[in-house]
């Protein structure tokens, strides 16, 4: 293992495993901030750590609650202030691996080939020695951890904050498991959260279905902040992303969709309304009716349904009393043994989503099967909300097509498993949800499959990927599911709690995270990185998508200047 080049900053001093490391400083305080990445060489080992606390100490408080400049000497006093007065670090250790002989010395190589696993870092299970010495972490060590950026699967999320050195993420693990971005409104949550799609797409490690209420994602926009355009998903990868729209006549501003959703009644099931049970206000009697629903109008229960009359009433020919007429909903459920007021209660509750544009008898073509069919041949989908942006809208819908979602990689996965040879490997699958906490509150989550999804989905190739503002508001199951978490600023404590949840060193985080600036700093922690790490965020500008893509794009000049709207000076 190379040497570290910089120089020493400081020595471990004391501290342990659970309360972190005490460095005591030999460099200004102001050269060293909170978060700073630095490692320490003892004997065999290199140690990992992150900067969580800047401490001043004393030999004498009664010397440091005094000025010396007023009592001594000026040469006297830097004396007396250099002996008695000192700053220390609190370093959380993170990771430790064996150094091992020098690279490129003879002995090396064949040390590599009878350790392989002494290269790899491993969690901190040891400390080093007192009077260690402390440096800041180089390029070479970044990139030991990090990786080092390949422009595909190794990906550049930003920068130290020290140095400049590059962090980069390893996208094939972070798609193995869900993951979130947070940050509060204005942010940048959603220009980082298109970043990392866009190099998702780019690695072509999974298929990305993003449900984008704000049209945000797909078509080229216009920073609310500038006024200056933004590059879409759409723009830098044409064929690889297809634009949807919900229902007839639902566009991405002055670009047509690639193919329009229209759902047919017959796609929605049983399962589908129970799933809208607290937003319809459905009654404990909803699952008896329609189970004899479906039972009595198999694949077609839903327009069976709704063609029935509420209160319809007809003269008896023999008594002339009035009773259900033949297409009244009690006539049907006097038939079927159904309580008629529990019948006519839930045909009148549907008729909320009955007329929705999006909701057809038979549609020209099967929308719902083209969005699976582009995602297995490891294409991506924005599908645009338009018109239809209440929150029923937004639960029947996306609803809907995860429930198709996770019943085809199911039954992919399976097939797989049971001749590998035969049947291909299931395409991976992120689900991308915008504001999270609408269907991932307590109360909403058991509504949705996204729980689901985020519990048990991942042996089956999906994984969702939730963007919010709110994270305290979503359900602490979901969220203790997440892998790995990225977050800009947040200002609400119970925010800054929700995301350190489950991890190991919030405690050392938590001050970290409610320190960020508020346009210009993330921290990425969680399964899906080695160790937690601040970094300032790439900037998602034309410069991003050339250096992503090569000479194959060229931005047009109108899209520019996200690095404003991050808070970056040119």
């Amino acid at each position: 293992m190379e040497m570290n080049a910089n120089p020493a900053i400081g020595f471990v001093s004391g501290g342990g495993l659970e309360a972190n490391l005490q460095v005591r400083l030999q460099v200004p305080v102001g050269e060293v901030q909170e978060g700073a990445f630095v490692v320490t060489d003892s004997e065999q080992w290199r140690f990992y750590g992150l900067v969580t606390d800047i401490q001043l100490q004393a030999l004498d408080e009664r010397y440091a609650g005094e000025v010396s400049a007023g009592r001594y000497t000026p040469a006297l006093a830097k004396l007396l202030d250099k002996a008695t007065l000192f700053p220390t670090l609190a370093v959380m250790p993170a990771l430790m691996m064996e150094r091992g002989p020098e690279p490129g010395s003879p002995e090396y190589a064949a040390w590599r080939e009878m350790n392989p696993d002494k290269t790899n870092p491993m969690p901190v299970k040891t400390l080093p020695q007192h009077h260690s010495l402390v440096r800041l972490a180089d390029a070479a060590d970044i990139s030991t951890i990090f990786g080092e950026e390949d422009g595909k699967n190794v990906f550049r999320v930003g920068e130290t904050r020290e140095q400049g050195h590059a962090i980069c993420l390893r996208l094939d693990k972070f798609v193995q498991r869900s993951a979130g971005i947070f940050g509060t409104t204005g942010s940048g949550k959603s220009f980082l959260a298109r970043m990392i799609l866009a190099g998702l797409i780019h690695a072509g490690q999974a298929s990305t279905l993003i449900f984008d209420m704000h049209n945000e994602y797909g078509p080229d926009t216009t920073s609310s902040d500038t006024g200056k355009g933004v590059r879409g998903l759409k723009s830098g990868f044409d064929s690889k992303v297809r634009l949807v729209g919900l229902g007839a006549g639902t566009s991405f501003g002055a670009r047509q969709p690639d193919f329009t959703l229209q759902i047919a009644h017959a796609d929605i099931t049983p399962e589908d309304v129970l799933q809208l049970s607290q937003a319809l206000n459905l009654t404990d009697n909803a699952p008896v009716v329609l189970s004899y629903l479906e039972r009595d109008f198999p694949g077609d229960w839903f327009t069976k349904f709704m063609a029935m009359k509420v209160g319809a009433l007809v003269p008896d020919e023999e008594t002339g009393k009035r009773v259900p007429a033949d297409d009244s909903v009690a006539k049907w459920a006097q038939s079927a043994g159904v309580h008629e007021k529990s019948a006519e209660s839930l045909r009148t509750k549907l008729g909320r989503i009955e007329n929705r544009g999006y909701l057809v008898d038979k549609p020209a073509s099967s929308g719902l099967d083209d969005i699976i069919n582009n995602l297995e041949a490891g294409r991506h989908v924005v599908l645009s909300f338009g018109r239809f942006d209440s929150e029923l809208d937004y639960l029947l819908v996306t609803n809907l097509i995860t429930r198709k979602i996770r019943d085809r990689w199911e039954w992919r996965t399976n097939e797989f498993h049971k001749d590998r040879l035969k049947n291909p490997e299931p395409r991976p699958l992120v689900v991308v949800v915008e504001e999270a906490h609408k269907l991932l509150n307590r109360e909403m989550a058991s509504q949705t499959i996204f729980s689901t999804i985020a519990r048990e989905m991942r042996k089956y190739y999906v994984t969702l990927l939730i963007i919010d503002q709110r994270p305290s508001q979503i359900y602490d199951e979901v969220m203790s599911q997440l892998g790995t978490r990225i977050s800009g600023a947040l200002g609400d404590e119970d925010d800054i709690n929700a995301v350190l949840s489950g991890l190991p060193g919030r405690g050392s985080l938590r001050g970290m995270l409610a320190k960020l600036q508020p346009k210009e700093e993330v921290l990425m922690l969680g399964w899906g990185v080695p160790m937690p790490i601040p970094l300032r965020s790439r900037r998602y500008d034309d410069k991003f998508w050339q250096d992503l893509l090569g000479s194959r794009t060229e931005a047009p000049a109108s899209i520019a200047d996200h690095n404003s709207l991050l808070g970056y000076d040119e």
